[in-house]
């Protein structure tokens, strides 16, 4: 439905929640007002939908998160690598003599400005699993699908 429309879909993730009866999914969309009210529109069509709800990003909690395999084949870059994850608080995942993978969990311009940072080394692999929001406060997307 996503490429049939055209609608432009930065992230797309799905996930289970806290009753096994449904899955949460979470899409950050790029679009002008019209666009985002056709989206909305066209998600409720879909048989399975309980609820849609736009998060406001001043009201919500979101992250992501990623894994980057490295080479560590240069013995002068490994501390390199090391201090710039210390200092984006990633954690190592994996490290052998060939290869390190760095875990990262954080806002989408953390992860960019990471990422960017890491393109001064060899990266081998990067997967990124998409943004997931919670409401702040004590609105649960729960009691929305039962009114």
């Amino acid at each position: 439905m996503f490429r049939r429309r055209q609608f432009n879909i930065s992230s797309l993730t799905v996930s289970e929640t806290e009753s096994p009866e449904f899955s949460r999914i979470t899409v950050l969309f790029d679009g002008d007002d019209r666009a985002k009210r056709q989206l909305k529109s066209q998600l409720y069509k879909l048989p399975d939908i309980q609820v849609v709800s736009e998060l406001d990003r001043e009201q919500t909690v979101n992250c992501e998160l990623l894994l980057v395999k490295l080479a560590n084949s240069d013995p002068s870059s490994r501390n390199d690598i090391l201090d710039a994850a210390g200092a984006f608080d990633a954690k190592v995942m994996d490290y052998t003599r060939d290869t390190i993978i760095l875990q990262l969990v954080g806002e989408s311009r953390l992860i960019d400005n990471f990422i960017d940072l890491m393109r001064d080394y060899t990266i081998l692999e990067i997967c990124r699993t998409g943004v997931v929001s919670l409401q702040r406060g004590s609105a649960v997307m729960r009691n929305l699908a039962e009114q």
